[in-house]
């Protein structure tokens, strides 16, 4: 049994014993340890919930090559435990002593000599997500600077001066002090990998399992059904920051490498479960358009680093950005346990309201989606207040197939329409084998109205509901 978080912070292993340091907890956030000591306050909070990116960190991780890989992140959703065996970097980490004063680096300089910063609260995580885009990007795209900015709110600068410095400084292909000192950051971030055991971490109240193997977190699971399972913690970290909700026993399977897979074959594309949201926007842009599209929307850069797709379609969620897309995909999941793995359609395995199939034994193991060919159209619209980082107050997956003029197929799945994703399965029935035309559509749509009985809330009120689902149906016809 391991009961010691590492990792590297300030050039050096940093280790955690939640035995000798009391005032911390396994399920402290990166963010709330930061802030407790003096050498690392530059990190803020903003929020708590994600959504302003002034908590925004760099964790730096090995790859299967045993290369460094940089990742953005919002450290108010990362638990403790979650940056065992990585790098950890902060704001006060990027300049660097010189002979009479420090040297800052390229992104700082850059942000200063652009006037990027005025109040200067969300700088730091501005900063960290400039530091992040200079190490994965030489001479970005707009379209790149945006979407790694996207996640970080400020009320003064019009952020065109902070897209200036972006341009501006990545151009020399990430080098900096830190590609200096790779080799030995590599050196110590594999004598931490050594040690293969779980993580088991207990305090007087809580007890936090973190295994490195799809058999260990199977165990811990089959011993431990009523342990909370987080595979990226965007979602339960909320239920801790916003709703102070304290969870006794929580299964971190974020580090199980088998569940971090990709592959295809003549049928279908298959994601592990431990994929990030960012790695599967990446591997859907050229295969599964439809995907690329709603991802391009998920959260920020940073949520989409941590969440994953097993994460987001096993959170159940009637809002849930993913699921009504892997409706209309007609996904399956693959469930594993000791006793081996089974397959289920995703409309079967969400049960109600935040409820699956899933067993008390039982983990995410694959998501699949099966290849259609090019004659079935796909799309999903998604419709929020804002166009980036926002909830869904109503979306819409569709898919069709004609033979000649007529629909062969239809699949019409909503989310924020009931309690989980739901079919339109009477506007469906209607549609199917009459002529894709615009007369039929507008009598579906009536039908879609009569389908869903959504609630008010803060987003919306039922009315508006009712009206976007049926205007989405309209859209979908309009575009296909």
């Amino acid at each position: 049994m391991n009961n010691i978080v590492r990792f590297v912070l300030d050039n050096k292993i940093v280790e955690i014993d939640f035995f000798k340091k009391q005032e911390l907890k396994p399920t402290t956030t990166v963010l709330n340890y930061l802030r407790s000591y003096p050498e690392h306050k530059g990190v803020k909070e903003g929020c708590a919930e994600g959504d302003c990116g002034a908590c925004t960190i760099v964790v730096a991780e090995l790859d299967k090559n045993e290369k460094l890989v940089y990742k953005t992140l919002d450290s108010c959703l990362v638990f403790l435990p979650m940056i065992h065996g990585k790098q950890l970097i902060t704001v006060e980490n990027l300049a660097i002593e010189g002979t009479k004063e420090k040297i800052l680096h390229p992104v700082q300089q850059l942000m200063v000599e652009t006037n990027g910063s005025q109040c200067g609260y969300c700088t730091p995580g501005i900063i960290m997500s400039l530091f992040g885009l200079y190490k994965n990007h030489n001479n970005p795209s707009r379209e790149i600077i945006e979407d790694a900015l996207t996640g970080n709110l400020c009320r003064c600068t019009g952020y065109q001066s902070i897209i200036e410095a972006a341009q501006k400084a990545c151009t020399v292909k990430g080098k900096d002090h830190f590609s200096e000192k790779e080799k030995d950051v590599v050196k110590m971030l594999k004598n931490i990998a050594e040690n293969k055991e779980s993580l088991v971490l207990s305090t007087e109240n809580q007890k936090y399992f973190k295994p490195f193997s799809l058999e260990e977190a199977l165990i811990i699971r089959l011993e431990n059904p009523d342990a909370i399972i987080i595979n990226g913690s965007t979602d339960v970290a909320l239920r801790q920051t916003k709703k102070n909700e304290h969870f006794a026993k929580i299964l971190d399977i974020s580090g199980v490498e088998e569940l971090k897979t990709f592959y295809e074959d003549k049928d279908c594309y298959v994601f592990g479960s431990g994929i990030s949201i960012e790695q599967v926007k990446n591997f859907s842009k050229e295969t599964l358009p439809a995907l690329y599209k709603m991802l391009s929307v998920f959260g920020s850069l940073q949520i989409r680093n941590i969440a994953t797709i097993g994460g987001n379609a096993g959170s159940a969620s009637p809002i849930g950005d993913t699921l009504p897309l892997l409706f209309a995909y007609g996904a399956k999941l693959k469930l594993t346990s000791g006793a081996g793995d089974r397959v289920i359609e995703i409309e079967d395995f969400i049960k109600g309201y935040r409820q699956t199939d899933l067993g008390n034994d039982e983990l995410i193991k694959e998501i699949i989606i099966p290849k259609t060919d090019n004659s079935t159209k796909i799309n999903s619209f998604k419709i929020s207040k804002r166009k980036d980082l926002d909830i869904s107050t109503v979306s819409g997956a569709f898919k069709l197939k004609l033979e000649q003029e007529n629909v062969s197929e239809i699949i019409l799945a909503y989310g924020g329409m009931a309690a989980t994703t739901k079919r339109a399965v009477n506007t469906e029935k209607f549609l199917t084998g009459k002529k894709w035309s615009k007369k039929n559509v507008e009598e579906a749509m009536n039908i879609v109205a009569e389908e869903f009985t959504p609630l008010s809330d803060a987003r919306s009120e039922a009315e508006f509901r009712t009206i976007a689902a049926k205007n989405l149906l309209m859209k979908f016809y309009i575009e296909n």
